[in-house]
């Protein structure tokens, strides 16, 4: 009887992923496969051994493809609040690149404030943009990833 594990997917969201270069860097498991998800406007070379998938600049392209594509228990690395509220609905494990798991219980509040900020930006009012990108989250989402692929 093979009891081999089934292979976990890893999706990157690519188009803007600020830890590329931190997920190419870690070793992966033999059942884990690495998959970039990129439009072309934003084509980057990868190693060979990393899946690539190139899609149209269309806006939600890259989302399209990783939704057609991902199964439950795979994971997903995306900024994308509204990929990753569909993801958690097919069981995927959702993480965004500052470290922080999406999680159902929290999701809804996350797509509110976006809507929200949309909102008035639409009306003329000048929001926030999101906190600057730091070294410790760079760090917390290594930690995070690495977690969440050794289970």
């Amino acid at each position: 009887m093979d009891q081999t594990m089934p292979t976990t997917h890893l999706y990157v969201d690519a188009d803007s992923c600020p830890v590329k270069d931190e997920i190419l860097t870690y070793r992966f498991e033999p059942d884990v496969k690495l998959v970039f998800v990129m439009s072309y406007a934003h084509m980057m070379t990868l190693p060979p051994e990393v899946g690539q998938v190139m899609v149209d600049s269309d806006k939600e392209a890259v989302d399209l493809h990783i939704m057609n594509h991902v199964k439950k228990g795979d994971v997903c690395v995306t900024q994308d609040h509204a990929l990753a509220s569909l993801l958690l609905k097919k069981g995927v494990i959702a993480l965004s690149p500052r470290g922080n798991r999406y999680l159902e219980e929290t999701i809804e509040f996350l797509l509110q404030v976006r809507h929200h900020s949309a909102e008035k930006r639409r009306r003329g009012i000048r929001t926030k943009g999101p906190k600057p990108f730091t070294a410790e989250d760079r760090d917390r989402f290594v930690k995070e990833l690495k977690i969440i692929l050794q289970k």
